[in-house]
Protein backbone atom coordinates (compact mmCIF):
# COMPACT_ATOMS: atom_id res chain seq x y z
CA UNK A 1 0.00 0.00 0.00
CA UNK A 2 1.48 3.88 -0.71
CA UNK A 3 0.14 4.73 2.71
CA UNK A 4 3.34 3.04 4.27
CA UNK A 5 5.71 4.27 2.10
CA UNK A 6 5.15 7.72 2.74
CA UNK A 7 6.92 9.22 5.51
CA UNK A 8 6.04 11.49 8.99
CA UNK A 9 6.89 14.46 7.33
CA UNK A 10 5.04 13.97 4.17
CA UNK A 11 1.99 13.15 5.59
CA UNK A 12 2.37 16.75 7.96
CA UNK A 13 2.58 18.48 4.18
CA UNK A 14 -0.35 16.57 2.66
CA UNK A 15 -2.75 17.16 6.03
CA UNK A 16 -1.62 21.01 5.57
CA UNK A 17 -2.12 21.10 1.88
CA UNK A 18 -5.86 19.09 2.46
CA UNK A 19 -7.36 21.80 4.38
CA UNK A 20 -6.13 24.90 1.83
CA UNK A 21 -7.25 25.10 -1.64
CA UNK A 22 -4.27 28.34 -2.24
CA UNK A 23 -0.60 26.45 -2.97
CA UNK A 24 2.57 28.22 -3.35
CA UNK A 25 4.43 27.65 -6.63
CA UNK A 26 6.94 25.83 -4.07
CA UNK A 27 4.21 23.34 -3.03
CA UNK A 28 3.11 23.15 -6.57
CA UNK A 29 6.13 21.53 -8.00
CA UNK A 30 7.01 19.61 -4.71
CA UNK A 31 3.63 18.26 -4.27
CA UNK A 32 3.14 14.34 -4.24
CA UNK A 33 -0.15 14.13 -6.35
CA UNK A 34 -0.26 10.41 -5.44
CA UNK A 35 -0.25 11.17 -1.59
CA UNK A 36 -2.19 13.86 -1.77
CA UNK A 37 -4.69 11.97 -3.98
CA UNK A 38 -4.49 8.65 -1.47
CA UNK A 39 -5.50 11.25 1.92
CA UNK A 40 -8.10 12.89 0.33
CA UNK A 41 -9.06 8.88 -0.31
CA UNK A 42 -8.90 8.11 2.69
CA UNK A 43 -11.41 10.70 3.87
CA UNK A 44 -13.89 10.37 1.42
CA UNK A 45 -13.41 13.50 -0.57
CA UNK A 46 -14.50 13.86 -4.12
CA UNK A 47 -12.39 14.43 -6.51
CA UNK A 48 -13.43 18.14 -6.09
CA UNK A 49 -10.53 18.74 -4.35
CA UNK A 50 -8.15 18.16 -6.61
CA UNK A 51 -9.90 20.83 -8.90
CA UNK A 52 -9.33 23.32 -6.59
CA UNK A 53 -5.41 22.96 -6.57
CA UNK A 54 -6.01 22.01 -10.01
CA UNK A 55 -6.34 25.86 -10.40
CA UNK A 56 -4.04 26.52 -7.64
CA UNK A 57 -1.15 25.19 -9.40
CA UNK A 58 -2.16 26.45 -12.99
CA UNK A 59 -1.69 30.18 -11.63
CA UNK A 60 1.99 29.21 -11.01
CA UNK A 61 2.36 27.68 -14.06
CA UNK A 62 2.43 24.03 -13.13
CA UNK A 63 0.22 21.45 -13.85
CA UNK A 64 -0.82 19.00 -11.47
CA UNK A 65 -0.68 15.47 -12.25
CA UNK A 66 -4.00 14.25 -12.43
CA UNK A 67 -3.32 10.69 -12.93
CA UNK A 68 -0.95 10.27 -9.64
CA UNK A 69 -3.67 11.99 -7.79
CA UNK A 70 -6.38 9.65 -8.73
CA UNK A 71 -4.44 6.34 -8.11
CA UNK A 72 -3.54 7.80 -5.00
CA UNK A 73 -7.18 8.71 -4.01
CA UNK A 74 -8.33 5.18 -5.34
CA UNK A 75 -6.15 3.40 -2.52
CA UNK A 76 -7.50 5.66 -0.48
CA UNK A 77 -11.12 4.87 -0.52
CA UNK A 78 -10.16 1.83 -0.45
CA UNK A 79 -9.75 2.04 2.99
CA UNK A 80 -12.36 4.94 3.79
CA UNK A 81 -15.42 2.80 2.41
CA UNK A 82 -15.30 0.16 4.97
CA UNK A 83 -17.97 -0.93 7.20
CA UNK A 84 -16.16 0.46 10.34
CA UNK A 85 -15.34 3.87 8.49
CA UNK A 86 -19.00 4.44 7.61
CA UNK A 87 -20.12 4.06 10.84
CA UNK A 88 -18.03 6.21 12.58
CA UNK A 89 -18.87 8.65 9.59
CA UNK A 90 -22.65 8.02 10.51
CA UNK A 91 -22.22 8.17 14.60
CA UNK A 92 -20.01 11.60 13.87
CA UNK A 93 -23.04 13.23 12.27
CA UNK A 94 -20.62 13.33 8.53
CA UNK A 95 -22.27 13.61 5.22
CA UNK A 96 -21.23 10.67 2.76
CA UNK A 97 -20.59 12.02 -0.76
CA UNK A 98 -21.21 8.61 -2.52
CA UNK A 99 -17.45 8.40 -3.29
CA UNK A 100 -16.93 4.46 -2.75
CA UNK A 101 -17.53 1.89 -5.62
CA UNK A 102 -20.40 0.18 -6.12
CA UNK A 103 -18.82 -3.12 -4.87
CA UNK A 104 -17.96 -1.99 -1.49
CA UNK A 105 -20.82 1.07 -0.77
CA UNK A 106 -24.06 -1.89 0.05
CA UNK A 107 -22.28 -2.26 3.51
CA UNK A 108 -20.60 1.02 3.46
CA UNK A 109 -24.32 2.14 3.10
CA UNK A 110 -25.63 -0.22 5.70
CA UNK A 111 -23.05 0.89 8.61
CA UNK A 112 -23.42 4.48 8.07
CA UNK A 113 -27.42 4.47 8.30
CA UNK A 114 -26.80 2.31 11.67
CA UNK A 115 -24.12 5.27 12.95
CA UNK A 116 -26.85 8.22 11.32
CA UNK A 117 -29.48 6.64 13.15
CA UNK A 118 -27.34 6.44 16.40
CA UNK A 119 -26.15 10.33 15.61
CA UNK A 120 -29.59 10.94 15.55
CA UNK A 121 -30.58 9.41 18.52
CA UNK A 122 -27.99 11.09 20.63
CA UNK A 123 -28.68 14.04 19.03
CA UNK A 124 -32.67 14.40 20.42
CA UNK A 125 -31.18 13.76 23.90
CA UNK A 126 -28.88 16.46 23.71
CA UNK A 127 -31.60 18.64 22.41
CA UNK A 128 -33.66 17.36 25.14
CA UNK A 129 -31.08 18.83 27.33
CA UNK A 130 -30.58 21.79 25.92
CA UNK A 131 -34.47 23.06 25.54
CA UNK A 132 -34.92 21.91 29.44
CA UNK A 133 -32.00 24.19 30.43
CA UNK A 134 -33.33 26.73 28.27
CA UNK A 135 -37.13 26.69 29.94
CA UNK A 136 -35.76 26.30 33.24
CA UNK A 137 -33.32 29.73 33.19
CA UNK A 138 -36.47 31.90 31.67
CA UNK A 139 -38.57 30.26 34.21
CA UNK A 140 -36.27 30.99 36.89
CA UNK A 141 -36.16 34.66 34.89
CA UNK A 142 -39.69 34.84 35.46
CA UNK A 143 -39.82 34.37 39.14
CA UNK A 144 -37.51 36.95 39.51
CA UNK A 145 -39.41 39.59 37.64
CA UNK A 146 -42.24 38.38 39.81
CA UNK A 147 -40.90 38.61 43.51
CA UNK A 148 -39.27 42.31 42.09
CA UNK A 149 -43.04 43.44 40.91
CA UNK A 150 -44.99 42.27 44.59
CA UNK A 151 -41.99 43.98 46.06
CA UNK A 152 -42.83 47.38 43.97
CA UNK A 153 -46.85 46.28 45.08
CA UNK A 154 -46.21 46.67 49.01
CA UNK A 155 -44.58 49.98 48.22
CA UNK A 156 -45.93 53.02 50.47
CA UNK A 157 -45.46 55.22 47.55
CA UNK A 158 -46.89 53.27 44.94
CA UNK A 159 -49.97 54.97 42.96
CA UNK A 160 -53.02 53.47 41.79
CA UNK A 161 -52.55 53.36 38.52
CA UNK A 162 -49.37 52.01 38.64
CA UNK A 163 -50.69 48.85 41.33
CA UNK A 164 -52.74 48.14 38.30
CA UNK A 165 -50.51 48.19 35.94
CA UNK A 166 -48.22 46.17 38.35
CA UNK A 167 -51.43 44.00 39.02
CA UNK A 168 -51.49 43.40 35.40
CA UNK A 169 -47.87 41.93 34.90
CA UNK A 170 -48.04 39.97 37.53
CA UNK A 171 -50.60 38.07 36.21
CA UNK A 172 -48.80 37.53 32.86
CA UNK A 173 -45.99 36.49 34.31
CA UNK A 174 -48.26 34.14 36.89
CA UNK A 175 -49.42 32.73 33.18
CA UNK A 176 -45.72 32.49 31.82
CA UNK A 177 -44.89 30.78 34.93
CA UNK A 178 -47.62 27.56 34.99
CA UNK A 179 -46.89 27.45 30.99
CA UNK A 180 -43.25 27.24 31.37
CA UNK A 181 -43.22 24.64 34.41
CA UNK A 182 -45.95 22.90 31.86
CA UNK A 183 -43.05 22.68 29.01
CA UNK A 184 -40.58 21.79 31.20
CA UNK A 185 -42.70 18.88 32.09
CA UNK A 186 -43.37 17.73 29.14
CA UNK A 187 -39.39 17.96 27.83
CA UNK A 188 -38.75 15.83 31.16
CA UNK A 189 -40.89 13.12 29.69
CA UNK A 190 -39.64 13.65 26.28
CA UNK A 191 -35.65 13.33 27.49
CA UNK A 192 -36.32 10.00 28.78
CA UNK A 193 -38.25 8.67 26.44
CA UNK A 194 -35.21 9.71 24.24
CA UNK A 195 -32.77 8.34 26.73
CA UNK A 196 -34.93 4.77 26.73
CA UNK A 197 -34.61 4.73 22.93
CA UNK A 198 -30.85 5.75 22.60
CA UNK A 199 -29.84 2.96 25.32
CA UNK A 200 -32.37 0.76 23.22
CA UNK A 201 -30.80 1.71 19.86
CA UNK A 202 -27.02 1.29 21.86
CA UNK A 203 -27.36 -2.14 22.83
CA UNK A 204 -28.47 -3.67 18.92
CA UNK A 205 -25.79 -1.45 17.83
CA UNK A 206 -23.71 -3.58 20.13
CA UNK A 207 -24.69 -6.44 18.72
CA UNK A 208 -23.26 -5.44 15.07
CA UNK A 209 -19.83 -5.64 16.72
CA UNK A 210 -19.11 -1.74 16.49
Amino acid sequence: MYRILVNTGLLLAIAVLSGCASMSSEECVNSDWAAIGYEDGSRGYTSDKFGSRRKACAKHGVTADFKAYQEGRDEGLVEFCQPSRGYNLGASGGTYYGVCDVAMEEEFLDAYRVGSQLHTLRSNVNNANSRIYSKEAELKRTKEKIRAKEAELISEDITTQDRVLLLADLKELSERTGELEAEIERLVADKARYEYELRDYEQTVAAYGY
